[in-house]
């Protein structure tokens, strides 16, 4: 890994565990779309790296690597025993006041994407609440307790509330003129989304090291979700 790179989106380190701010755009593993994924970054740095789990290629925020074989089975067991903490920040359609709102939707992985909620599928809660409210949209934290591919996306969905942005589980593009009463594009150019995809971010995950101190990791919203919110917190009074 380049050390600009490494030093751009480390949010932290030791001898057993390398946290970082994943950018969107970049796969956690291989796979057939692109050769680029962080794993191969990171062990460009680390030879022995091994990923704790896994993000989705467009959403960003912490990911963690093992940097040894003990530290990978340390981390791997909370995972498996739901000892992990996550917290993720999304954007969703709608004006929504959520508190603890506990989405309970079993899941359908094996033939995704997509992937469909079925009533004998894999158990997987995700409980939500409000952050902020906007004119169109609301800011939600979501906690997944169950670990399943798209789970965040796919229960917001089913709740009536789909990711801006995330057209495969039937969000939208957000464009400023549909939030800026009198916006007017510059004749000749097409207006594009404030945001190229779908507006999630794994915000914080708490984690516990071989002597059972907590460990909170939290990365910082990435430019594009950034100015999303700002834009959202700008027209909320238009």
């Amino acid at each position: 890994m380049k050390s600009s790179f490494f030093e751009e989106y480390l949010l932290w380190e030791d001898e057993n565990w390398v946290a970082i701010n994943k950018p969107p755009g970049i796969s956690t593993l291989a796979d057939r779309a692109s050769d680029l994924n962080m794993l191969e970054l990171i062990r460009k740095r680390y030879p022995d790296a091994q990923a704790c789990h896994r993000l989705d290629k467009e959403t960003s925020g912490v990911l963690i690597f093992a940097r040894n074989p003990e530290a990978y089975r340390h981390l791997s067991l909370q995972f498996q025993n739901r000892q992990v903490e996550k917290l993720y920040h999304a954007v969703v359609h709608g004006v929504h006041r959520y508190e603890n709102f506990t989405i309970d939707a079993a899941l359908d992985t094996r033939d995704a994407p997509p992937v469909k909620v079925v009533s004998r599928g894999k158990k997987s809660v995700t409980v939500v609440s409000t952050i902020n409210v906007y004119r169109q949209h609301t800011l939600v934290a979501c906690r997944p307790f169950t670990g399943r591919m798209h789970q965040i996306r796919v229960h917001l969905a089913y709740a009536g509330t789909p990711i801006a942005g995330d057209t495969l589980y039937g969000g939208s593009p957000v464009y400023l003129s549909a939030l800026k009463p009198g916006f007017r594009l510059k004749k000749g150019t097409l207006e594009q989304p404030l945001m190229g995809r779908a507006a999630l971010h794994a915000l914080t995950l708490d984690f516990k090291d071989f002597e059972g101190k907590q460990i909170r990791m939290e990365a910082p919203y990435p430019k594009d979700f950034r100015a999303l919110v700002r834009q959202l917190e700008l027209t909320k009074g238009s």
